[in-house]
């Protein structure tokens, strides 16, 4: 956490805030609450993260959001799990599992063999669940409306491509990477490189430059911040934001894992309360 308090930012002047974004809340998300919540007018943030990611983002205010373009140039280090054997439409956990392969087959070596495939610069092509822009439309727009669009490949650098853990179907990674890399396309394009498909299951970006997310705050410290309303203004009444929404985001599939988990742990638990005691006479 950082040794700053938050009652020492000057927001309305400009500061460079660092946050801990939750689960399952886009980046915009976290903008317009810490816009309502600080009651501050200009906010921007340096880097997207996609909904099903948490971590680090960083939020620009006042005269500071002038310096979002250098924020977001500089490289990015990201921790998280890749599923080896299946594919998603989205290279995560926003979509249904469309297809699966072997996977138990695989070494130790052939998979950090692939990883070094993709280290350096690179050509790599975004997902379609994304925001790149396709003929003035996001391309998430276009992929949940069941169309099909090209996206053109681009150069990008991965700098270092870790495994921290393999434990199949799942690997661990730690990667550095250059503004505008897809963590999820390295997720389909090392599915690819091992013939057995993969997709994104957790990503949690640590660091920008400098800025790490050891010293972010945490949304919740942000919105015990906000200042008392002015004498007279009346609050508007509103529905606020769940902190798990994820049909908002379009993660239906992502809702039905957690459906289907949360009805796993309730019927465990019921089995266990209708079970016998240990030594329980009969």
């Amino acid at each position: 956490m950082s040794t700053k308090s938050l009652a020492d930012f000057d927001f309305e002047t400009g500061e460079v805030l660092l946050l801990d974004k939750p689960l399952t809340w886009t980046s915009f998300d976290v903008v317009r609450k810490v816009k309502n919540a600080l009651r501050i007018k200009k906010v921007g943030h340096a880097g997207t993260l996609d909904p099903l990611a948490t971590g680090l983002l960083i939020l620009c205010t006042g005269r500071k959001t002038k310096e979002i373009d250098q924020i977001q140039a500089q490289e990015k280090e990201y921790t998280g799990t890749f599923r080896l054997g299946e594919t998603t439409p989205s290279f995560d956990l926003e979509t249904a599992v469309d297809m699966a392969r072997p996977y138990a087959h695989l070494t130790n070596e052939q998979i950090l063999a692939a990883t070094t495939s993709l280290t350096g610069t690179i050509q790599q092509t975004p997902p379609i669940f994304s925001a790149v822009k396709i003929d003035g439309k996001r391309a998430y727009e276009i992929a949940r409306q069941g169309l099909e669009a090209e996206i053109k490949s681009k150069t990008v650098e991965v700098k270092a491509f870790e495994l921290t853990r393999i434990a199949l179907p799942e690997v661990d990674f730690r990667i550095v990477c250059s503004k505008g890399t897809y963590i999820r396309s390295l997720a389909r394009d090392l599915g690819l490189a091992l013939g057995c498909g993969a997709h994104l299951t957790r990503l949690v970006r640590t660091r920008i430059g400098e800025f790490r997310v050891e010293d972010a705050f945490s949304l919740e410290a942000i919105q015990a911040l906000r200042p008392p309303r002015p004498e007279g203004d009346e609050p508007r009444t509103r529905t606020d934001r769940p902190r798990t929404a994820p049909n908002r985001a379009g993660l239906q599939y992502y809702a039905a894992l957690q459906a289907d988990a949360l009805a796993a742990k309730q019927h465990q638990a019921s089995a266990d309360e209708a079970a016998p005691s240990v030594g329980a006479a009969e």
